[in-house]
């Protein structure tokens, strides 16, 4: 799938509202805990964050910090294998984070630092999500092919964040 691409634009000194969204999502994936790739996510509706996701394990759950990676010990190639993560998807976690505090994210913007996974984007489509912007990209053609045929409009920041 060919991913439509944005030129960022800034007006006045200020980002343009992509920007400024995405830039979020790279603060909050600072908070991740996965020893392999960081990634933050946020959720946006008419211009106002719903909610913020990184991945890692569990509320209660020892991260990966503590415990080590098995797929990395396995060395499990990215996109593969995700059932024995200890840990969540930056994706999983912020639509998490709205059911958990009752927001509804139905035609909401996601900013995501990298593009999602099989798993999450069959939960973005559920979700009701309209459109995912991504910053990088992930090794799951098969992700992006069901963003596509559900109509979920998929767009790459190509300007270093």
């Amino acid at each position: 799938m060919s991913l439509s691409e944005n030129k960022p634009v800034h007006t006045g000194g200020r980002p343009s509202w992509d920007i400024y969204f995405m830039k979020v999502a790279y603060l909050v994936c600072e908070r991740a805990t996965c020893l392999r790739r960081k990634v933050g996510a946020v959720l946006v509706k008419d211009r106002q964050i719903l909610a913020t996701g990184y991945n890692g394990a569990p509320m209660g759950i020892r991260h990966c910090e503590v415990t080590g990676c098995l797929r990395l010990e396995l060395g499990v190639p990215s996109g593969e294998r995700h059932e024995i993560c200890r840990g969540l998807h930056a994706e999983q976690n912020v639509l998490l984070q709205a059911a958990r505090h009752g927001i509804s994210v139905r035609d909401s913007v996601l900013y995501i630092t990298n593009a999602p996974c099989i798993i999450c984007a069959k939960m973005i489509v559920n979700a009701g999500i309209k459109e995912v912007i991504i910053a990088d990209s992930y090794p799951d053609k098969m992700a992006l092919d069901f963003l596509k045929e559900a109509k979920i409009g998929v767009r790459r920041i190509k300007k270093k964040i």
